[in-house]
């Protein structure tokens, strides 16, 4: 195997190994703790996710670098690899009992993508994605879908855990904006998730901003093997820090866009 597929095949052991940490734990009485803000949680099981990952890849591949959500630059990169971890996307949700969170793991050689798993534990669903192999769900080749009409189009977006300091949210008027325009319209609380839904034409698309790159590095890799399309909010290139992103199908791209920038 080339050493891209030795780390898909280690990313995807490592996520699967770390969901079913999740997977054994949920509905135990957690150690819940705040962060940025009141809304803003880590649990026990958080840390203990990111101890497993950061210690297998270390284990594996001690030259590599990782970016992790709970402890920042856990190291640099010596081997030009460097992965970019979110142990456990939608800890408030595992917090509160509800069964919607997911492990992500990108890995990126050279500044750039190459490696994106997602791993929800309570569905047992494994997105993953190699650049230039294309998109996969348990294995089989997934795409994203087709809708062209922005009134028939299922969209995903979050909100930041700063909302109660700002005086202003701006995402407010973009939802509003889209709930007139779309058929639907999720907030599931895993922005992981939301990509990896897209990427398998679950959602149409998805905006968000105030992202970090650890919720991105995996999903937006699995988008665009999927055939979606990736932007910032003005069709910029989409920042690799998820500052304000936009994903979808393709087809609907300059919909979303317009309605953003209206």
């Amino acid at each position: 195997m080339s050493e891209t597929e030795d780390v898909a095949a280690l990313a995807l052991d490592i996520a699967r190994a770390a969901g079913g940490l999740q997977r054994e734990r949920f509905g135990d009485e957690r150690v819940i703790e705040t962060k940025s803000s009141a809304i803003d949680l880590v649990t026990d099981v958080d840390r203990a996710s990111e101890d497993l990952i950061v210690g297998r890849i270390g284990d594996a591949r001690p030259r590599d670098g990782i970016l992790s959500e709970e402890s920042g630059n856990v190291r640099e990169a010596e081997s030009g690899w460097r992965w970019v971890i979110d142990p456990l996307d939608g800890t408030t949700n595992y917090a509160h009992g509800v069964p919607h969170f997911a492990v992500s793991i990108g890995v990126e050689h050279g500044g750039r993508r190459e490696v994106g798993v997602i791993y929800d534990p309570m569905r047992d669903e494994c997105f993953t994605a190699r650049r230039g192999d294309g998109a996969r769900l348990n294995g089989s080749p997934t795409r994203v879908s087709d809708e062209q009409r922005l009134d028939r189009a299922l969209l995903a977006t979050g909100f930041a855990y700063d909302v109660h300091e700002r005086e202003m949210i701006e995402n407010l008027e973009f939802f509003s904006r889209f709930i007139r325009r779309a058929r639907g319209i999720r907030r599931a609380g895993s922005a992981a998730l939301d990509l990896a839904y897209v990427a398998c034409g679950r959602f149409d698309g998805f905006w968000e901003m105030h992202l970090s790159a650890w919720d991105v590095a995996a999903g937006m890799l699995i988008v665009t093997e999927a055939g979606g399309a990736l932007s910032g909010f003005g069709g910029e290139p989409a920042p690799a820090d998820g500052s304000k992103l936009v994903a979808s199908n393709g087809a609907l791209h300059d919909a979303l866009l317009g309605v953003l920038r209206a």
